[in-house]
């Protein structure tokens, strides 16, 4: 079977080891070491690695000490975000020189719908090299990129030739790449689910496209209609350039566990003063405060509430917040506690929809 036009023209662009390289950017002494952002001290956990470190083993949500044995020469340094916020500012400014369809996913990459463009250029390969040169010539970071027909495909694309390089999908090749394609190097498989496949004879798309839907909704419930379609090509989701943030939160990881509600609270204290400042930093307002608790043993729990009435404020929260620490007993010593709040006062945006015939 092929997929009929019209097809959109979807580039996914995601920077090189980002916070790393903006690290080695701004202290040239770090060009060619290896380096952590993050992932110091006993519960340190790696936000990013340099690809010097990569070469170790060093991965991003490593611990620290795990990072520390595979690579002594590590060297960590701590994260600045605002910097790496400023830099990715300037990335979204070259992306909307091309598309004003752009939908960020994090600071370090997004999803560009280039079928009809402000260039007017036919070649949504060629537009993903001149804004990996402009990134390059401009800021001096490498950044990788996919292009295909839908969000799925252009993602999965920009891993192939990491770093600093970018694949297309063609139209005329989705279906015999999507065929040959391992199933847990499709985006959003992870280990647990690669493995459930695995046990079910699912090892390579043909295999998954062999099963049929009653069969994979069964084994996967919702997910195994995205399954379905995503192998066969299918995927109808907009990149949407106002995405509504679902949810705020703040968490803290402990030096040491804690056992205490009464210093638990305590710490509580100090995490919904930092919700609360970024609930007034974004201008938002919630419904659902969620508390959520990651015990020693590494099992987590969330609890939650929903009031009628907005929230924001920390003297309005607060309460609810000992109401669910004290509903239920801890089960084991704590490791680390969040605040987050959900049911947002945020308007949803209609999605932007593009479906034209060019030279792909």
């Amino acid at each position: 079977m092929e997929l009929q036009p019209p097809f959109k023209k979807i580039i996914h662009v995601d920077m090189d080891a980002f916070y790393a390289s903006v690290e080695q950017l701004d202290h040239p002494e770090l060009r060619d070491k290896p380096v952590a952002v993050g992932g110091n001290g006993i519960r340190g956990v790696v936000s990013a690695a340099s690809y010097e470190a990569r070469k170790y083993g060093v991965r991003s949500a490593m611990s620290g000490t795990l990072a520390k044995q595979k690579c002594p020469e590590l060297i960590f340094v701590t994260p600045r975000f605002e910097r790496y916020k400023e830099i990715s500012t300037k990335i979204r400014a070259i992306f909307f020189d091309y598309t004003d369809l752009v939908e960020p996913l994090s600071l370090d990459e997004a999803y560009l719908d280039v079928t009809q463009n402000k260039k007017k250029n036919p070649s949504a390969n060629a537009i993903a090299r001149e804004i990996r040169q402009r990134i390059w010539d401009e800021l001096e970071l490498r950044a990788s990129a996919g292009i295909s027909i839908n969000k799925f495909l252009a993602k999965v694309a920009s891993d192939i030739n990491k770093p600093n390089g970018q694949k297309t999908i063609h139209p005329s090749e989705v279906i015999s790449f999507l065929e040959e394609l391992p199933v847990h190097k499709f985006y959003g498989v992870g280990k647990v689910t690669a493995a459930k496949m695995h046990n079910n004879g699912i090892f390579k798309g043909n295999d998954l496209k062999q099963k049929p839907l009653a069969e994979l909704t069964k084994l996967f419930g919702k997910t195994g209609v995205h399954y379905y379609n995503i192998v066969r090509g299918i995927q109808r989701s907009a990149v949407k350039p106002n995405r509504v943030q679902k949810s705020i939160a703040a968490e803290r990881t402990f030096q040491k566990n804690i056992s205490s509600e009464i210093f638990l609270l305590e710490r509580l204290e100090i995490i919904a003063e930092e919700l609360e400042r970024r609930m007034a930093k974004t201008r938002t307002k919630g419904k659902t405060i969620t508390l959520k608790i990651k015990y020693s043993d590494f099992t987590q729990q969330t609890r939650s509430k929903t009031t009628t009435n907005f929230m924001s404020q920390k003297k309005e929260f607060f309460p609810l917040v000992k109401q669910l620490l004290y509903q239920d007993n801890l089960h084991n010593s704590v490791r680390l506690l969040g605040l987050s709040f959900s049911n947002l006062n945020t308007k949803k945006q209609a999605p932007l929809w593009v479906q034209l015939k060019f030279e792909f």
